[in-house]
């Protein structure tokens, strides 16, 4: 595996954590970022010192804020890929299919598609300081499939459609209410818990949990090909007036002026 720039990878007694260390950017992914996950949750996927993979973001801030904004000012892209793709949609594929338990240690911030990224792990354990929501329609992008439908499977229509549509931060007990989130412990106690999940599923047998998984995985494949074609629209949309002032505004830290864009709708 390449030399690793925006990830972090470690294995200790059955347990790998992944952590994107972009702490500079709140964790916010870029194109590289995308592929270094994809190899990781790929590299524990065939290992067999592997049995549970943690999911996490650098520092004391943030888990992930989606995709890296300033760089998609700078250049109008998340910046180069090792195949010159923008591969997020591969990357929610392989959080579902890696066939071993996925916990997210939420240890801050998991907006925009971050919050995509930990509702799609198996397992979601917060610390108290985390901060959950989307941020799509301010910015000028949305992430529908898996982060719409999935969502909606998971926390219910009305709830996910507030989430979307109002833009707001919800803490961990909102999160805890809703279903959002498996567990909240204190900010200092969030690795050691991942820790002791990670131990309890490890004493299970890896073939079952396999099957469990994939059983888990059916009943929501079909947001797969909705997210494909919503990722193509956003593409066609990114090029529009509209979103470049999303994204404008966001880096200017000003409010977005949408009213324009209303007629004709």
């Amino acid at each position: 595996m390449d030399e690793l720039t925006d990830v972090l990878y470690e294995v200790e007694d059955g347990l790998a954590t992944i952590t994107i260390n972009r702490p500079d950017r709140f964790n916010a992914f870029r194109a590289k970022t995308v592929d270094e996950l994809i190899g990781c949750l790929k590299r524990a996927w065939a290992s067999s010192d592997v049995g549970v993979v943690c999911l996490t973001g650098a520092g004391d801030r943030a888990f992930c804020t989606g995709g890296d904004q300033k760089q998609r000012m700078e250049t109008g892209d998340y910046g180069p890929s090792q195949h010159g793709l923008f591969e997020i949609d591969a990357l929610h594929h392989t959080l579902r299919d890696i066939p071993k338990p996925v916990i997210a240690a939420v240890n801050g911030y998991a907006i925009g598609g971050g919050h995509v990224l930990h509702v799609l792990c198996d397992l979601t354990i917060a610390s108290d300081k985390a901060v959950f929501g989307q941020v799509g329609p301010k910015v000028g992008s949305f992430d529908a499939g898996f982060g719409t439908g999935y969502l909606a499977r998971v926390i219910g229509e009305k709830r996910a459609r507030e989430i979307w549509f109002l833009c707001r931060q919800y803490g961990p007990d909102q999160a805890m209410e809703w279903g959002l989130i498996n567990k909240t412990v204190p900010h200092e106690d969030l690795y050691k818990e991942v820790r002791q999940w990670a131990d309890e599923i490890l004493r299970l047998s890896p073939t079952a949990l396999q099957v469990l998984k994939q059983s888990f995985n059916t009943d929501t494949e079909q947001f797969a090909s909705v997210g494909q074609m919503a990722y193509s629209s956003l593409q066609l949309f990114t090029q529009s007036a509209e979103a470049q002032e999303g994204i404008t505004a966001f880096n200017e830290k000003r409010p977005p002026e949408f009213a324009p864009f209303r007629a004709g709708q």
